[in-house]
């Protein structure tokens, strides 16, 4: 797999890897716990998870402009590991939240996920940045051998990607089960049992008390019965499960600390296998003429163009996509048929999609090359945006054909028919396929167009554009929870196929840039 790449690239996502096994841990977790936690409603949790993940790639910008000043990546980088130990180790802390600390527990929660921000900021866009400096150097070196060479060279900075995505991926399949295989261990070590409904009713008890809603009261005297509890003392164990209960996620946050410093050693053990920017750069000196350096102002010009152009697309896929740890999760919880899974491990369908199907689609477009058929990179983008539109077509018909109603309308039915887990199989299998025509490719694409003293800011501004549409990813909750579910599974529809249309009528001028 890595024999025709460059030196360095399994290094880089094996430590890539690492950080986000440890970063899925918690995402997969984030905006439920949150919910079982605090006591939150879906709509807030749902704001606090968008803003975090939109400052985590928003950050991606200084972190990339500190690197690119420095020209230190790899300082840069560790230390980004070493502040997001720093923030999941916060969130390790099993502390119970009460009505009496909440004002302070809160602030403290969102600091810790502000650290893990930050720190991704520092990590995640130069060590990306790294991997297109080692196709630099690579396609350097093939340039030396003839024009032939350069060409295959060129073609490997895609599948390198790929690769490197795969790799990502590993660490996100895995991630999802740790949280609730622990939450299920520490609850059954106390003679307890799981349920989801539990959190939010407990919540409302201890607010409320005797002013609760008496078909809830109902149920949670039921369910307090069926978990295992003492439904005669419901002071003492909505208390008691809520703190268990959260206290297992809690542990599954120690994982993602000792994810983040196996990266970073992984990470400093292979420093020499990186390139160096900086003392290059530094020993070569250049003199243009006048006429040299407008013509490359006016080449810069025309890559920054396209690159901004690709990002405002890339803003609406990922506001579609990263409804899998908002909308999507919630209704994994409401609307599937999910009694014995976590509706978190649910978020570990589209990882092993990515890993089954990533061999596939780089097999097929191996294939067209060697046909002579290739398929640009900013037609690839095309070809997924249309798949995801068609992800939410088939949730949007399947919904609407259903009759279901809101989330809100929905929980409260007591007739009301879930659908079958085969449904947010085939859902994640669309939307992935669309993610492989996308996300590695958008970065392969960012590597390409970048000029080579901004390539740490140009890989952030790809993330700062997953920033902009993770900002506003909490419209999905508000939609789910206040209208007939397949109109916000239809809105989603109609931005993808939007995004789509426009991406196809810049893409002559886009595969012009990129030649």
């Amino acid at each position: 797999m890595f024999k025709n790449h460059p030196q360095g690239l399994l290094q880089a996502a094996l430590s890539n890897m690492g950080e986000r096994f440890g970063y899925y841990i918690m995402n997969a977790v984030l905006v439920l716990f949150l919910c079982s936690k605090f006591g939150l409603s879906d709509e807030t949790s749902g704001v606090i998870g968008a803003v975090f993940l939109a400052a985590i790639y928003v950050l991606s910008l200084p972190g990339g402009m500190i690197a690119d000043r420095t020209r230190n990546y790899k300082g840069t980088i560790s230390w980004g590991l070493i502040v997001m130990a720093a923030g999941y180790a916060i969130l390790s802390i099993p502390i119970l939240a009460t009505p009496d600390n909440k004002s302070w527990l809160l602030p403290l929660t969102v600091l810790a996920l502000a650290l893990i921000a930050c720190g991704n900021g520092l990590f995640k866009g130069n060590l990306q940045a790294i991997v297109g400096q080692m196709y630099d150097n690579f396609e350097a070196e093939a340039a030396k051998e003839g024009p032939e060479r350069l060409k295959w060279a060129q073609g490997q900075r895609d599948a390198g990607f790929q690769i490197f995505y795969v790799f990502i991926n590993i660490g996100a399949l895995a991630a999802p089960f740790i949280a609730p295989l622990l939450r299920g261990w520490w609850l059954k070590s106390h003679g307890l049992t799981y349920n989801s409904d539990l959190p939010a009713l407990c919540h409302e008890y201890i607010d409320k008390g005797l002013q609760m809603d008496p078909d809830h009261a109902s149920k949670l005297t039921k369910l307090a019965a069926e978990v295992g509890g003492d439904a005669g003392q419901l002071d003492t164990f909505c208390q008691q499960y809520l703190d268990i209960f959260n206290t297992g996620v809690h542990y599954s946050f120690i994982a993602s600390v000792l994810m983040m410093l196996v990266s970073l050693l992984i990470f400093s053990l292979s420093k020499k296998k990186f390139p160096t920017p900086g003392k290059k750069e530094a020993a070569a000196v250049h003199e243009y003429t006048a006429e040299e350096r407008q013509t490359m102002a006016t080449e810069i010009k025309q890559r920054m163009y396209a690159l901004y152009a690709v990002l405002g697309i890339a803003v609406f896929f990922w506001f579609s996509f990263h409804q899998n740890g908002q909308s999507l999760s919630l209704f994994a919880r409401d609307f599937v048929q999910t009694d014995t899974i976590a509706p978190e491990i649910w978020q570990a369908v589209n990882p092993f999609f990515v890993i089954v199907l990533t061999p596939i689609i780089m097999w097929l477009f191996s294939t067209l090359t060697k046909r002579g058929r290739a398929i640009s990179t900013p037609r690839k983008i095309v070809y997924g945006m249309g798949i995801a539109s068609l992800a939410y077509l088939f949730l949007a018909v399947f919904s609407l054909v259903q009759g279901y109603p809101s989330a809100e309308v929905f929980k409260g039915m007591t007739d009301a028919t879930k659908a079958a887990p085969w449904v947010l199989i085939f859902l994640y299998f669309l939307l992935t396929v669309a993610e492989l025509f996308i996300s590695p490719l958008g970065l392969s694409f960012v590597s390409k167009v970048a000029p080579k003293h901004l390539q740490g800011l140009c890989q952030g501004l790809w993330l700062g554009a997953t920033a902009a549409g993770n900002l506003i990813i909490w419209i999905g909750p508000v939609m789910y929870n206040a209208w007939p579910i397949w109109i916000c599974w239809t809105v989603f529809f109609i931005v993808c196929i939007l995004s789509m249309a426009i991406m196809f009528g810049m893409v002559k001028w886009l595969e012009r840039v990129t030649q």
